[in-house]
């Protein structure tokens, strides 16, 4: 069964735990039923792949691998801040997502 994420493809995000911790990526592909997503130039895993017809050297391959929707944090576009995501309906009856950032207290 698949569930409602507060990612989608073409994001920008931060990872919040693991070894790429703290570093912000676009998102290529959701995956919703594994709750994973890929990001651009993050978790970089070496495949290692036989002689084919294609490519007949072979050889050692890098590419992106999967990081769990719970480890990623939506970026605002227009501040550039990491928030939780929140959703309103618009006037015209849309569901618009927003980012929830943290409002500095008045002293």
């Amino acid at each position: 069964m698949q569930q409602k994420t507060h990612i989608k493809k073409g994001d920008l995000v931060k990872v919040l735990a693991g070894e790429d911790r703290s570093k912000q990526g676009r998102v290529l592909e959701v995956d919703r039923d594994r709750m994973v997503a890929i990001i651009e130039g993050l978790n970089i895993n070496k495949k290692h792949s036989k002689p084919t017809t294609a490519k007949p050297q072979g050889g050692i391959v890098e590419q992106e691998g999967p990081i769990h929707l719970s480890n990623l944090m939506l970026i605002d576009a227009k501040s550039g801040t990491p928030g939780r995501v929140g959703r309103k309906v618009s006037k015209e009856g849309v569901i618009e997502r927003y980012v929830k950032t943290k409002k500095k207290a008045a002293k």
